[in-house]
């Protein structure tokens, strides 16, 4: 029994340009990994070395995932602008940042016990706005800047306040200060080190995705960028052992999951361009067979502040075991899935997608 295709009246956008339903696939894959990391289960003792391996898949590689694809879906809005001389929806782009950033503060008060990203994705949004028209060799340059000189920042600064990385994001209930320190330095996607993916991200917005060739090198960079880091980071540990002071230099060969080292960042950004490429390449299959999951990428703000309250008023403080865990995860993505693509099919689209395109005014 085949589905039909995904493409609907909805998808043309007054008919300027195709939509790329990769893309929603990449973000529905993004969304589910970073649900499956925030669900759990945690890492225990006693735990098989295949039960971490399936919990360290997407650890980290969600989250930039996502991150990459936000970049992109920069790019790609500000196409007509950066293309002709139609102004840019710079208020857009400032009432999606604003949004995201007052629903990220406000959404951390749950009893989730995970770091929302929602306010560093917004305060990116910020900082790329500058960046919409500049050359693309000056964003690729920054980016660069980010990825190397954003984790010498972060240990440097560790160093000297002695305020470690402590997986926490900011919250409306912490002081001015502490929100701007967690945002930009210390809190789950410092800003000092994400800037790195997002600005690559609106590097990738820029090139004609559709086109194979382009899909191929994808695939090809994004495998050799995924590999080499780890296998880099293997001949380190062999060579030297692995890091044995908490926020030292010696962190900096570090490519564990969230380490914001340059291994890890590499490499989880080469997985994520992996991902995007074959998504791309796979487009008639994707939207012949996996409509359910272009659905979910379009409804991914909706799924992922959802899954947020379901954590927090059903979940927590569980799963207590990795059967627990395994069923939780299962049961929530199959869930949120197939809501999304019914709320898709029939009511188009979804609710807080909705809120990021109002006021009126604002966004013609």
């Amino acid at each position: 029994m085949t589905q039909a295709p995904v493409s609907t009246p909805k998808d043309r956008s007054d008919g300027k340009s195709r939509r790329l339903h990769g893309l929603d696939a990449a973000r529905a894959l993004a969304i589910v990994g970073m649900l499956a990391v925030n669900v759990g289960p945690r890492k225990e003792d006693g735990e098989t070395g295949l039960a971490v391996l399936i919990y360290d898949l997407p650890h980290g590689r969600a989250s930039l995932l996502f991150m990459i694809l936000a970049g992109i879906g920069m790019s790609l809005m500000t196409k007509r602008s950066r293309q002709t001389s139609a102004p840019l929806p710079w208020h857009t782009i400032v009432w999606r940042a604003a949004l995201l950033i007052f629903s990220g503060l406000a959404l951390q008060m749950l009893d989730h016990d995970i770091s929302v990203i929602l306010t560093y994705y917004g305060v990116l949004f910020l900082c790329g706005l500058p960046l919409l028209r500049a050359p693309t060799w000056l964003v690729t340059a920054l980016a660069m800047v980010s990825l190397v000189a954003g984790p010498v920042v972060w240990l440097y600064m560790q160093q000297k306040t002695s305020t470690t990385f402590d997986f926490s994001a900011p919250s409306f209930t912490d002081p001015l200060w502490t929100i701007v320190h967690a945002t930009l330095l210390t809190g789950a996607y410092p800003v000092a080190v994400w800037l790195a993916p997002f600005l690559l991200g609106m590097v990738l917005g820029r090139l004609a995705l559709s086109e194979r060739t382009v899909q191929h090198r994808l695939i090809g960079w994004g495998a050799v960028a995924t590999t080499v880091p780890m296998i880099t980071w293997l001949l380190l540990v062999v060579a030297n052992g692995f890091p044995t002071s908490e926020y030292g230099w010696d962190q900096l060969m570090s490519a564990e999951p969230h380490s914001q080292m340059p291994l890890w960042m590499i490499s989880g950004c080469g997985s994520a361009v992996l991902v995007i490429g074959m998504f791309l390449r796979g487009e008639q299959v994707v939207v012949h067979r996996l409509s359910w999951l272009v659905s979910a990428g379009r409804l991914a703000l909706t799924i992922y502040v959802a899954h947020l309250f379901i954590l927090a008023w059903l979940v927590r403080p569980g799963p207590n075991n990795l059967v627990e865990g395994y069923v939780t995860i299962a049961i929530m993505s199959v869930f949120f899935i197939a809501s999304a693509h019914l709320w898709w099919r029939h009511l188009g689209i979804g609710p807080l997608e909705r809120l990021l395109r109002w006021p009126p005014r604002l966004t013609r």
